[in-house]
């Protein structure tokens, strides 16, 4: 009996000190005071844009939108990933560090990831908070290979009108067994600017032997913007033969489009071009945001709950409970 009494006694005594604290110290028994608790971070949304744009290679511009919310968050970082949609190969990783974050508000943490213009590819970005992933998002991008060179931009391309074809072929005469023909190149400018040296190629190829008949080149006269040209150039081939005549544009020495028509000398054989054609867009699919990472008691990371960090109070409070309890149980027995 004296040591239930004890016990009982020691029990009230803890009851009485937990309430004497409670109402000197407030928050003494809930755990240590919110302010000590990190904020809340995670991707509001993400943007992809295509930068500098080279022959074998593209670099792609990443805007990562983080929302904070709550006390300051140290140490937050982004890292990107990008990987090979085929082949599941990682192509490139960078890291960014943020800082700290602070206040209610959305901050950018912009990236660079350079990978190969073919293909396309699943760009990841993960969250860290003081080294701990707090939220995961992804998207795709592909098409990657119609993103046009810087070195070979130009607004001026061969028009592209069903009722009339970028080449158009003439025969200027026809003697000792050589036709010549007059090959008019349609040239439309769809910029806003008039730009030069730029120059049409005719390049004249038999049908069954692939060999070259003859060439031309002819420079493009200065064409304004939203206007189309023609530009004149006369070939010399042997007749009683069909032939492929390619057009070529380049622009400063680089090839910037090209077209094909057929020339049908030989009345015994007709000569057509494949039309098919597949286009290849730049295509980059809504941001995905992952669900945020949850602790093993179902409530989310620090940030979230200020209440999530654990205190004495419960625990004390419980063990008071207990204790009274079987004081008083084993009086009234």
């Amino acid at each position: 009996m004296d040591r239930l009494n004890a016990l009982g006694a020691g029990a009230a005594g803890v009851v009485v000190v937990a309430l004497v604290i409670a109402l000197l110290a407030p928050g003494a028994l809930s755990g240590p005071p919110a302010e000590r608790n990190p904020g809340y971070v995670d991707i509001a949304d993400a943007t992809i844009q295509p930068q500098a744009v080279g022959g074998q290679t593209v670099a792609l511009q990443v805007n990562t939108t983080l929302h904070h919310r709550g006390n300051p968050s140290p140490n937050v970082s982004v890292r990107l990933r990008a990987i090979d949609a085929e082949s599941g190969l990682l192509a490139t990783t960078r890291t960014v560090s943020v800082g700290e974050l602070t206040g209610e508000r959305e901050r950018i943490a912009p990236a660079t990831l350079s990978v190969d213009r073919e293909g396309g590819y699943r760009i990841e970005t993960v969250v860290y908070q003081d080294g701990q992933r707090v939220d995961t998002g992804r998207q795709q991008v592909s098409g990657l290979q119609a993103l046009v060179p810087t070195y070979a931009r130009t607004p001026i391309q061969f028009a592209d009108e069903r009722t009339l074809p970028p080449l158009g072929v003439s025969v200027r005469e026809a003697r000792n067994g050589r036709t010549t023909l007059d090959t008019t190149a349609l040239l439309t400018n769809r910029g806003s600017t008039q730009p030069a040296n730029a120059s049409v190629s005719l390049i004249v190829r038999q049908a069954d032997s692939n060999l070259v008949a003859d060439r031309a080149t002819a420079d493009v006269a200065g064409i304004r913007p939203g206007r189309t040209e023609r530009t004149t150039t006369a070939v010399s081939v042997p007749s009683d033969y069909n032939y492929y005549i390619d057009g070529v544009l380049r622009k400063d020495g680089v090839i910037v489009d090209t077209v094909r028509t057929t020339v049908n000398l030989d009345p015994s054989e007709q000569l057509s071009v494949n039309e098919t054609r597949r286009d290849v867009d730049l295509e980059v699919s809504e941001f995905e945001r992952e669900r945020r990472a949850e602790t093993g008691d179902g409530a989310e990371m620090a940030g979230e709950s200020d209440s999530a960090t654990p205190g004495f109070g419960i625990p004390v409070a419980a063990l008071a409970l207990l204790l009274g309890g079987l004081f008083a149980r084993r009086r009234l027995s």
